[in-house]
């Protein structure tokens, strides 16, 4: 089924990995799509794109056949979000580079369009500085491969209206996803932040020769992974504390626990490091194409998704979409 959604033409402002993704969640859902990207074979690379995540899609229950018919490209950036009903902008991670976009999207773009930007780092604030309605603009930021993934992070900047995030809110939900307003700008947002502090003391323990990185991932995939994935931090640690909770946990094994952070690593990725990195990965990894990798994971992904979904009696294609 297409999702119910008022927002039914989408310009995608880059052609990227990013891009190619939002590209065929939206074509899935019955969006009317035009791509916007200078780049001369940003047509064949973006056709190439969907025909790899098609696969994907359809095992979410999602229509993927003549999902090109809905699919045009625009080099020109103001005649590509002319109709648009919501831009998703996912151009060069630098900050006169959106700028300059947003402000030609601003001033092309139809007044009821919902405006955001993919952007990992760069705070909405500082992108909106370039436009005369800062408040029209949000961060809706997702976790990749944003087809598949369903966190959505809602950033506002410090102009962004209310309203502005509750359109966001619902136009991510209605395509099936579980998008998160966060109540304040900070650099990286969550889950990139989650991501980088555990990657830290991944790359130390390998560095310092006490696992592998093979080693590394079958730990994580059979005991964080697991557990996080169906719980999350703090309820984990809750359960953690028996009767009495997450306040019993911290009472009898927060001190320990924060006793231990000063001796979590530091590590650079300096040239012996990245050397150590490099030829494990070589060793872990090169035999299979990261295609193959890539499809497999999206498969147990998605398998992983429809299992949780079907404990919280979610419905199965909008907790996986």
């Amino acid at each position: 089924m297409h999702a119910s959604t008022p927002y039914r033409r989408a310009a995608v402002i880059g052609g990227g990995v990013i891009g190619i993704s939002w590209t065929g969640l939206f074509l899935a859902h019955g969006m009317d799509v035009v791509v916007s990207d200078p780049r001369p074979d940003v047509r064949e690379q973006v056709l190439a794109g969907l025909d790899e995540i098609a696969p994907a899609l359809a095992e979410l229950g999602l229509p993927t056949a003549d999902m090109a018919d809905r699919l045009r490209f625009e080099p020109d950036l103001a005649a590509a979000v002319a109709d648009a009903d919501v831009v998703q902008e996912n151009g060069p991670e630098r900050l006169t580079v959106k700028q300059e976009i947003w402000r030609t999207v601003e001033q092309a773009a139809p007044a009821h369009a919902l405006l955001a930007t993919s952007t990992s780092g760069i705070p909405a604030t500082a992108i909106a500085e370039a436009m005369r309605q800062p408040e029209r603009l949000v961060v809706g930021h997702p976790f990749n491969p944003p087809h598949l993934v369903p966190l959505v992070e809602i950033v506002p900047g410090e102009r962004t209206d209310a309203q502005v995030l509750l359109d966001a809110r619902d136009f991510y939900a209605s395509l099936g996803k579980k998008p998160q307003i966060l109540r304040k700008e900070i650099p990286g947002f969550v889950a990139n932040r989650l991501q980088s502090a555990l990657f830290r003391e991944c790359v130390h323990l390998v560095a310092e020769g006490v696992v592998t990185e093979a080693e590394l991932d079958e730990i994580v995939t059979a005991s964080i992974g697991l557990r996080w994935a169906v719980a999350g931090p703090f309820r984990t640690f809750h359960l953690g504390g028996g009767p009495g909770g997450l306040p019993h946990f911290l009472q009898h094994l927060g001190r320990a626990m924060e006793a231990a952070w000063p001796g979590l690593g530091s590590p650079s990725f300096d040239e012996p490091t990245v050397a150590l990195l490099t030829a494990q990965a070589e060793e872990a990894f090169a035999g299979e194409p990261v295609g193959d990798l890539a499809a497999r994971r999206d498969r147990a992904q998605i398998a992983l998704m429809r299992a949780l979904a079907g404990t919280s009696h979610e419905p199965t294609e909008e907790a996986a979409a």
